[in-house]
């Protein structure tokens, strides 16, 4: 929208005119994530966010954080995880509200194993128990630094 459209500028500001109460009594604090509220307990990896248990940082965004494995199954191990869960528990929770974050996730993934010096590299994620997934966090495993076989598992 430019300053030369005078009739989507007008419709701006009847807009924001019209959400500047709910603005000044701060009703976008109460509102904000609603229907998307994560209601699943806490887990290991809320604990690592928080800085209550020591993780080996590898990157961190306003999104993502990501460290290596305490039980690396490749030279380089290293989980990525979403900040906000959202209830995002794992992949088979995912919807149309996650792309964003599941699309950032994946860069940030292919950044973080060119940072590493991996040329190749495997991006797992489980998602259930039937998977093995131990977490109910969404997470990513970046696995590389050595010849891997397929199939796995």
């Amino acid at each position: 929208m430019t300053a030369k459209d005078e009739a989507a500028m007008r419709v701006a500001a009847e807009i924001r005119a019209g959400l500047a109460p709910w603005d000044a009594k701060g009703r976008w604090d109460s509102i904000r994530g609603a229907g998307t509220r994560d209601e699943h307990p806490r887990t290991i990896f809320d604990e690592i966010l928080a800085r209550r248990i020591p993780s080996d940082k590898v990157y961190e965004d306003d999104l993502c954080y990501a460290f290596r494995d305490i039980n690396p199954v490749a030279p380089t191990h290293i989980l990525l995880i979403p900040k906000q869960r959202d209830g995002l528990i794992g992949l088979g929770a995912a919807t149309a509200e996650h792309e964003a974050i599941l699309g950032h996730l994946m860069v940030t993934a292919a950044a973080i194993a060119k940072k590493e010096g991996l040329n190749d590299f495997r991006l797992v994620t489980n998602s259930g128990p039937g998977a093995c997934q131990s977490v109910s966090h969404l997470h990513l495993h970046i696995l590389g630094g050595r010849q891997l076989s397929w199939p796995p598992g």
